[in-house]
């Protein structure tokens, strides 16, 4: 068997900004999701004005990719009237597809915008085949599956439907079923369903008895505090060619909040080892590289979800902490100028004498210490700061785009 006998599945990336749906792009994503300055379930994650979305569109048609707009709130009445008035100005833009969760919304969407593909968000649950059988009458293009379900069951489901399959692959997983969670409506006053999420499940918790008033009992045996509603963070990057025989037509990953460093290390990853499968199913095997470049943007620690069993396994963290950060992101090159100067916009601070890692849209990456540093003045220079940009020497064939990172100094080796 090779490539051209089976259906290879998009990779679909997050963007919480113009900048990182840039790099989405640039690091290998076939399609990528946005939110818009409402509507969506990431109302703190930057997101685009009308105009850059119609940018980001062209941007990613140029490219021979694909542009998603999130309308996946969990609308009220008076957020239906501000969508009415919202949706025509998406007309023109050039997108590609809007996903939605709701019913309301939905009816709105083929009413204002007729003919627009609509992908059924996994916030609508999506557990069974008559539930996908009903969205696709309905006229969705795809189902965007819940994190609930095994591969097994989206195998089954495959056989009985013909709607496109979407399923979340790679990022952070919400504790609620389906991610529909009233922790921080409740605690925080800031609803979830409707975009405003404070992630309150991420926060550390005591025990606390009725009658013992201003006593907390750990529920947990290696500290004051247990993290039983913090999930750990989905990777399937195992399992894909299980993925791919599932036949899904969508792998996303999680993350319109994560850093443009996260977007562009983990798309370059799914993309190098979905195109090694492309490649040759038959004589596939996985690269432990993958992994280990996956360990080195921040992350919880890793699970498979319920993708391998309906049962969770240890899917919750038990212990004190949060996200793993091994390595931090330095800076971005901007130029190349001559055979060996490049110019780098700092995103860290960045000293005569760092060990630096480049790593660009190909499999490789390449190390080496900074022994010249100059401001773009050619100025000499022992640091440079955040957001200024400074210039340095290397013999490696990097380009414009390429991204560096550095160990940090008390990770472990």
């Amino acid at each position: 068997m090779n490539g051209t006998d089976i259906k290879i599945p998009e990779i679909l990336a997050p963007a919480g900004t113009p900048e990182k749906l840039r790099f989405a792009v640039r690091y290998g994503a076939d399609a990528v999701y946005i939110g818009g300055p409402s509507f969506s379930l990431r109302s703190r994650a930057g997101n685009f004005t009308l105009p850059q979305m119609r940018e980001g569109a062209a941007f990613a048609h140029r490219h021979g990719r694909k542009l998603y707009v999130a309308l996946n709130i969990f609308p009220r009445d008076v957020d239906l009237d501000a969508m009415r008035s919202h949706l025509p100005n998406l007309a023109d833009i050039g997108i590609d597809a809007v996903i939605v969760s709701d019913p309301g919304t939905f009816a709105v969407v083929q009413e204002l915008l007729p003919g627009m593909p609509i992908h059924i968000s996994t916030q609508a649950n999506l557990l069974n085949t008559e539930a996908i059988r009903f969205w696709q009458k309905m006229g969705a293009q795809r189902a965007v599956l819940a994190r609930e379900l095994t591969l097994e069951e989206i195998r089954a489901i495959r056989k009985e439907t013909a709607i496109e399959l979407e399923m979340f692959v790679h990022g952070a997983m919400c504790m609620a079923y389906s991610g529909r969670c009233l922790l921080s409506t409740v605690l925080t006053g800031r609803e979830a369903n409707r975009g405003d999420c404070t992630q309150p499940c991420r926060w550390a918790y005591t025990l606390h008895e009725e009658k013992r008033p201003g006593q907390s009992f750990p529920i947990a045996e290696d500290g004051s505090h247990t993290f039983i509603l913090n999930s750990k963070d989905l990777c399937l990057i195992r399992h894909l060619p299980a993925l791919v025989e599932a036949g899904l037509d969508s792998l996303k990953i999680e993350g319109r909040m994560k850093s443009l460093y996260y977007v562009a290390s983990v798309t370059r990853i799914y993309r190098h080892a979905l195109d090694t499968y492309r490649r040759n199913p038959s004589t596939y095997t996985f690269n432990e590289t993958w992994w280990e470049e996956l360990t080195k943007v921040s992350h919880r620690e890793y699970t498979t979800g319920f993708a391998l069993s309906a049962e969770q396994h240890e899917m919750q963290r038990a212990r004190r902490g949060d996200y793993i950060r091994n390595y931090e992101f330095v800076g971005i090159v901007t130029d190349r100028p001559a055979d060996r100067t490049v110019v780098v916009e700092a995103r860290n601070q960045v000293s005569l004498g760092d060990e630096i890692e480049w790593m660009g849209p190909g499999p490789k990456t390449f190390v080496s210490r900074i022994e010249t540093l100059r401001d773009t003045d050619g100025n000499t220079l022992t640091s440079i700061n955040p957001q200024q940009s400074f210039c340095m020497e290397t013999d490696h064939p990097v380009a414009v785009d390429f991204l560096l990172r550095r160990r940090v100094p008390s990770a472990p080796s």
